[in-house]
């Protein structure tokens, strides 16, 4: 590990981009435990001229061991062995297979070997152990502790010793414990990269902030580990802080061992930091690596969609985008808001069927998703089919837990579906009776407001069996909808708040109906008056109403 902080300090440019592809950065990903980038990084390293090949092959061989592939791990041992005899790891993992199956005495003369070819190597020492450990703990009790307290001997301040320690108490979940030894680790040898890591790993979790400065500690004496740039970006996302996870995945992606696929991930988290331009720039740089890339296509039109300057662009990729996700939607995948992005583009270019069958189609793929149900009421109502929005939104309610205006919406839907199917009686009915139910469910929540009221006044006029009972049929409702409306202009007013146009618009067609009623039906000048200077104070600039209010005795 100091070998590669020296390099770091001397080699810049070019030179560093061969360096960061040799075996080391394997390593580092190996000893913190993950494997499958440590496999991509040494197979990537193999054709590396500066690339150890006896060392990285006894990381494939190890790596093999933990994927349960002996017989892959032996042909990396012994390539290793090939590539440089003297190099005594590879004996070590030859060594291992041989405990895996038994053979006891024969481990322990590979060990023997790979001590001849060591000079008092501590971290050789730990090798074995770590051996032993994998095998059998308590039957190889007694040979660990020998080889920790031999590698004690050869340098107690060599950094493998604590993070074996380390990884053993984290195993057997003694967290603090654990912690501690990681920590040692780094303060004898701050270039050891993977107790960092560990360390962090242990808290990004439970204590974001403190993963993050360990790793920046990291960073500060090892700047150009992919594997310290990698876990303190993923550290800023565990955090949710996505603009700056954005910023040091933005370092990362420049380092020749980043993954491709985390090119993928930095196109993610520029979208969700609202770095927009960036964003759709980096993911139109990825689709012309790779045409492809369908997670770039994603990122690319999500980013977009925010730049009002490309407005005009949208409706292309959103058709482009939803064209490739159905040629494999299995491994295509969409989240919700790719539905939702496309079906928008879809309805502002005036086309609802399209949306609907977006929406449709999100609705298949993630059922629990309620707001697809609510998206398509909308996209109904934008094609006048009242009475498949009212079921859509009905879909949507029965997602959720509704509240008051869940109740109104569902009441509103449902009315004007009553209206649309009147030529069923029944089916008319049902909408009706839903509709009843869903306004009296809102009026039981928020008893002041005006709209539940007004909506059964609504219903009565519609269902009222003749044209001449409609006239009186919403009178009660009505009037109880005037009066909490009129309470409801006035707090706004003290409040000093303007008076929404809902509420004028309804103030003048509840009391223009009260108001004749009173006039025409019942014949009370005085209530007539009242309900018509209602209306005229929603409604000032009507002087048609105004004139025939004041000749009303």
């Amino acid at each position: 590990m100091k070998f590669k902080g020296l390099l770091t300090l001397c080699l810049a440019g070019a030179a560093f981009g061969a360096f960061a592809q040799t075996h080391i950065d394997g390593e580092e990903y190996y000893k913190a435990d993950q494997l499958e980038n440590a496999k991509d990084l040494l197979n990537r390293s193999l054709q590396n001229s500066q690339t150890d090949k006896a060392v990285a092959n006894y990381y494939l061989g190890m790596i093999a061991v933990d994927q349960n592939n002996k017989a892959e791990a032996a042909k990396y041992f012994a390539a290793g062995i090939a590539a440089n005899p003297s190099y005594a790891y590879n004996y070590v993992g030859q060594g291992l297979l041989q405990l895996m199956d038994g053979n006891t005495k024969a481990a322990e003369a590979l060990f023997k070997e790979a001590d001849k070819n060591s000079k008092k190597d501590a971290s050789l020492q730990v090798a074995i152990a770590r051996a032993y450990d994998r095998v059998d703990p308590m039957l190889y009790e007694k040979q660990i502790a020998k080889q920790v307290e031999k590698a004690r001997k050869f340098n107690m301040e060599n950094p493998d010793i604590y993070i074996f320690e380390g990884d053993r108490e984290r195993e057997a979940k003694n967290w603090g414990k654990a912690a501690s030894m990681y920590e040692m680790a780094t303060n004898y040898n701050p270039q050891a990269t993977a107790a960092y890591v560990k360390y962090a790993n242990l808290y990004t979790m439970v204590n974001p902030d403190y993963a993050i400065k360990m790793l920046g500690n990291l960073l500060s004496v090892n700047p150009t580990s992919a594997l310290g740039q990698r876990e303190l970006a993923n550290a800023y996302y565990n955090k949710k802080a996505y603009a700056q996870a954005a910023e040091q995945y933005g370092k990362y992606v420049q380092n020749p061992s980043h993954f491709k696929s985390d090119e993928n991930r930095y196109a993610f988290l520029l979208f969700y930091g609202q770095d927009y331009k960036k964003g759709y720039d980096y993911a139109t740089k990825l689709l012309k690596e790779d045409p492809n890339n369908f997670t770039a296509m994603r990122y690319q039109f999500m980013n977009a969609a925010q730049i009002p300057e490309l407005k005009p662009e949208l409706l292309g990729m959103a058709e482009k985008l939803f064209a490739t996700y159905k040629k494999d939607p299995a491994n295509n995948r969409f989240a919700p808001i790719d539905f939702n992005l496309i079906s928008y583009e879809y309805q502002n270019a005036n086309r609802p069927d399209d949306a609907i069958m977006v929406l449709q189609e999100g609705i298949k793929q993630i059922p629990d998703f309620a707001d697809f149900n609510k998206s398509l009421a909308m996209a109904y109502i934008d094609k006048n089919d009242l009475t498949s929005a009212a079921d859509a939104y009905a879909e949507y309610m029965n997602k959720i837990e509704p509240g008051y205006n869940d109740y109104t919406q569902q009441a509103t839907f449902d009315f004007y579906a009553g209206i649309e199917n009147k030529a069923d009686a029944a089916k008319a009915q049902k909408y009706f009776d839903a509709a009843k139910l869903n306004a009296g469910k809102a009026g039981e929540l928020v008893p002041d407001n005006y709209l539940p009221k007004k909506l059964f006044g609504d219903i009565a006029k519609q269902t009222a069996p003749t044209a001449a009972a409609s006239e009186s049929a919403a009178v009660a409702d009505y009037e109880q909808a005037s009066d909490l409306l009129e309470a409801m202009i006035a707090k706004n007013e003290a409040e000093g708040k303007a008076v929404p146009n809902r509420y004028k618009s309804d103030a003048k067609d509840i009391n223009v109906y009260l108001g004749n009623y009173y006039y025409e039906k019942a014949h009370n000048d005085e209530k007539a008056k009242l309900y018509y200077n209602r209306a005229l104070a929603a409604d000032p600039s009507n002087t048609q109403l105004s004139n025939f209010v004041s000749k009303i005795k």
